[in-house]
């Protein structure tokens, strides 16, 4: 039996693959793991590994996919394939660093009301970054998370595993968006470049949120990767 382990990204949850899910079923068994009760790549890797089947193919997004990649380092005999969609192998910045202490500073001292209309617009394709639909979809997960994992998910600082990813021997798949503010195409191909059996796929029109902008297209690529891979 095929199981199927989701990580979702910053401030997401389950949800996230609700366009997605009927159609990835059919591939085999969901599993969706919860990146909001520890803080550190790493431990949220463990968290993964404790909750998950022996032997699984994994797909993890954005910040998702950090946490994928370790869990895929950590544990390559049970992980069967690695699906890495809209994230990166790089570390944070120093400025990044800086945005997010200034963001748990004022998080500690204001009620938590979500995440700003800004932050929501620049994850989605320039031309939804209205669509009242989405936005709300993306702000109830986040309220749904609450402060409390809004501050460990804050803490999380991004270690690069650049210099890992060689070792890795599943195969595995990228996926970029065209239109991603977050993460770029470069960072795509640059992991794509550092992993020896990797299939690079740039989804055209799409913003960061792939799975909600482009479900459909999305899948095609899962279910057409884990068909040639034979897994």
């Amino acid at each position: 039996m095929r199981n199927l382990v989701l990580l979702p990204g910053f401030m997401l949850n389950e949800h996230l693959w609700d366009d997605m899910q009927a159609d990835l079923a059919t591939l085999g068994p969901l599993h969706f793991g919860d990146l909001g009760q520890d803080i550190g790549i790493q431990a949220m890797a463990d968290a993964v590994l404790r909750q998950a089947p022996e032997r699984f193919v994994l797909l993890g997004f954005s910040m998702g996919g950090f946490v994928a990649q370790a869990i895929a380092l950590k544990a390559p005999e049970r992980v069967l394939g690695l699906g890495l969609l809209n994230t990166s192998s790089r570390p944070q910045t120093e400025r990044e660093s800086q945005g997010t202490l200034a963001q748990i500073e004022l998080a500690q001292r204001t009620p938590f009301k979500g995440l700003t209309s800004r932050a929501l617009a620049s994850s989605l394709h320039p031309a939804r970054s209205t669509d009242r639909v989405l936005l709300d979809r993306l702000q109830a997960m986040a309220l749904a998370n609450g402060k409390e994992v809004f501050l460990r998910q804050l803490q999380t600082l991004r270690d690069s595993n650049a210099e890992n990813l060689q070792q890795l021997r599943c195969p595995v798949l990228i996926v970029s968006s065209d239109e991603d503010r977050l993460r770029s195409v470069e960072e795509s191909e640059e992991m794509a470049r550092q992993i020896p059996q990797s299939r690079l796929e740039i989804i055209s029109d799409c913003g960061h949120m792939t799975p909600m902008e482009k479900p459909q297209e999305l899948f095609r690529i899962i279910s057409d990767w884990i068909a040639r891979s034979g897994l």
